[in-house]
C-alpha cells in the first residue's frame, strides 16, 4: 500500500481534465463488434480501460493503441471464437458487465470471466438472471451471484427479459451493445428503480455514433433492442466529468481561482450536475461550454443542503468532502448502489471523515455530514479505492499533516491525479512507510 503525506495547501491555476472512462469503456466495446476498422480518438488508457481493450483482444479484435495522442485503432468483427484464456477484467466493474453479455455472442465453447479480489465480491447475478431467458446460460463458479463467471457460447437467442436495475445500470449497458446481435429482436423490461440512467444514455449515445439507434420508453424502464449491425467509426472520447467534478472540488475547498480545460458538454454526462451542486451550496462557479471551460475560487464556507445522487453515485465522494466546509448539514441520498462499487464507499466515506472529526450519520441509501469547528489531522485510508483515495487527499489538504494510503489505487482512472495536484500547488510527498 503506498501513503502520501498531504499538508495544509492552497492550489490556483489550470488543469487539463482527463478523457471520460465510461465512453472509453463503451466506445472501446462496441468499436470491437462493428466489421471493419473504427478509430476512438482521447481514449482514456489507464487501468480500467486497458482491462477492457485487452478483453476485446482476447475475443478477437484486433486493437492497436498510441498513447501518444490517446488514439486507438480497432479492428472489429461481428463474431467471436472462445478466447484461449480467461478473461481478466481486472478492478473494472463496467469491463466484467459489459464483456459478459459479450461473451453471449462467443460462436461456441466457454468464456470464464474474473478480476481482482475486490471484482470477485461484487454483484453479476442480475446479468446472469437476464441472459438466461435470452438463451444464454452463465452463471458463478461459487454459485454466489459473483465472479468468476463462466459463460456458455453460442449466440444470444432474443425474447424477453426482465432485470433488476436497483444495483448497476452496467448490467443494461451491457445487455444494449451485445444485444443486437441476437437472432432475434429483445424486450428488456427494468424491474424497481434504474440507478445512474445518465449512464445508460451514455451507452446509447455512442452505439448511436456506431449507426444502431434503440427504442425505449420514457422513463427508461422499457428496451425494444432490434437486430442491426454496428458501422465502424469514429469516436472522440469527451472530458471525464467524474474527474472534473473531484478537480473541482479541490478549487472549492482548497484553491484561490482553478480552471479546468477540456471539458464536453456534448454528449450526456450526469456528473455534469457537479456544477448545479456546487453553486447550490454557494461556490463561486463560473461554466463556458464553448470553450469546454469552467472557473471556481475558493471560499471559506459553503451552504448545507439535501442530494438525491441516485442517478450520480460518483459524485458521493465529492458531495462528502464538500460538507467539510458547510454551514449547516449536508445529507446524500439515493446511493445504496454506492456500497457494491469497488469498496462499501458509504461505510468507509462515513468512517474516514469521523476521522477527521466530522459529524457523520450513515443510513442504507446515504449519509448525513456536519463539518467539525477545525479538521483533525488524520491517517486515511482510501480502501485501494481511485475516488475515494482522489477524495480523501482533497480533504487532507484542510488539515496541517495528514496521511492518505492508497496512492496506487489512482492508475484506475486518473494516472497524473498526484502530479497534477502539485502542479497547481497542492504539498504532497511520498511516504516510506505506512503509519
Amino acid at each position: 500500500m503506498v501513503s502520501i503525506q498531504v499538508k495544509k495547501s492552497r492550489i490556483a491555476g489550470s488543469v487539463r481534465c482527463p478523457s471520460s472512462k465510461s465512453y472509453t469503456h463503451r466506445a472501446l466495446a462496441i468499436a470491437s463488434l462493428a466489421p471493419g476498422q473504427s478509430t476512438i480518438t482521447n481514449a482514456l488508457l489507464a487501468r480500467d480501460t486497458l482491462a477492457t481493450l485487452a478483453c476485446c483482444r482476447a475475443l478477437g479484435a484486433e486493437i492497436e493503441s498510441k498513447r501518444e495522442g490517446r488514439a486507438v485503432q480497432v479492428e472489429g468483427r461481428q463474431g467471436f471464437e472462445p478466447p484461449e484464456n480467461v478473461l481478466n477484467c481486472e478492478n473494472s466493474g463496467t469491463t466484467i458487465r459489459i464483456m459478459t453479455a459479450i461473451s453471449g455472442l462467443v460462436k461456441k465453447g466457454y468464456t470464464v470471466l474474473t478480476g481482482d479480489q475486490s471484482l470477485r465480491r461484487r454483484p453479476m447475478q442480475p446479468i446472469l438472471d437476464a441472459l438466461e431467458p435470452l438463451g444464454v446460460q452463465a452463471h458463478s463458479a461459487k454459485m454466489n451471484g459473483t465472479p468468476p463467471l463462466i459463460v456458455r457460447g453460442g449466440g444470444i437467442k432474443g425474447g424477453s427479459a426482465l432485470i433488476d436495475g436497483s444495483i448497476s445500470s452496467q448490467f443494461i449497458s451491457g445487455l444494449l451493445i451485445a444485444g443486437i446481435y441476437a437472432n432475434s429482436e429483445i424486450t428488456l423490461k427494468i424491474k424497481g428503480d434504474l440507478v445512474s440512467k445518465p449512464y445508460v444514455r451514455a451507452t446509447m449515445a455512442t452505439m448511436e455514433n456506431f449507426g444502431v439507434k434503440v427504442d425505449h420508453e420514457p422513463g427508461m424502464l422499457e428496451y425494444r433492442i432490434r437486430n442491426a449491425i454496428y458501422s465502424p467509426s469514429r469516436f472522440d472520447v469527451p472530458s471525464d466529468f467524474s474527474t472534473a467534478a473531484l478537480i473541482l472540488s479541490a478549487g472549492a475547498l482548497a484553491g484561490d481561482r482553478l480552471k479546468v480545460k477540456g471539458l464536453n458538454f456534448n454528449l450526456p454526462q450526469g456528473d455534469s450536475q457537479i456544477i448545479e451542486i456546487m453553486g447550490k451550496m454557494g461556490c463561486a462557479v463560473k461554466t463556458d461550454r464553448i470553450k469546454g471551460e469552467v472557473v471556481v475560487q475558493g471560499t471559506e464556507a459553503l451552504e448545507g443542503g439535501e442530494f438525491d445522487l441516485s442517478d450520480t453515485p460518483d459524485l458521493l465522494p465529492v458531495v462528502s468532502i464538500l460538507a467539510l466546509k458547510a454551514r449547516s448539514p449536508v445529507k446524500v441520498t439515493g446511493v445504496a448502489h454506492a456500497r457494491v462499487k469497488e469498496t462499501d464507499r458509504v461505510a468507509n466515506i462515513a468512517g474516514e471523515l469521523q476521522k477527521l472529526g466530522a459529524h457523520v450519520g450513515e443510513f442504507h441509501d446515504g449519509l448525513t455530514i456536519s463539518a467539525p469547528k477545525r479538521l483533525k489531522n488524520a491517517s486515511l485510508e482510501a480502501y485501494n479505492d481511485h475516488r475515494l483515495f482522489m477524495a480523501f487527499t482533497i480533504a487532507a489538504m484542510l488539515t496541517e499533516r495528514s496521511i492518505v494510503a492508497g496512492a496506487e489505487s489512482v492508475d484506475v482512472s486518473y494516472p497524473d491525479f498526484v502530479s497534477d495536484m502539485k502542479k497547481l500547488g497542492a504539498r504532497l510527498s511520498p511516504m516510506p512507510d505506512r503509519e
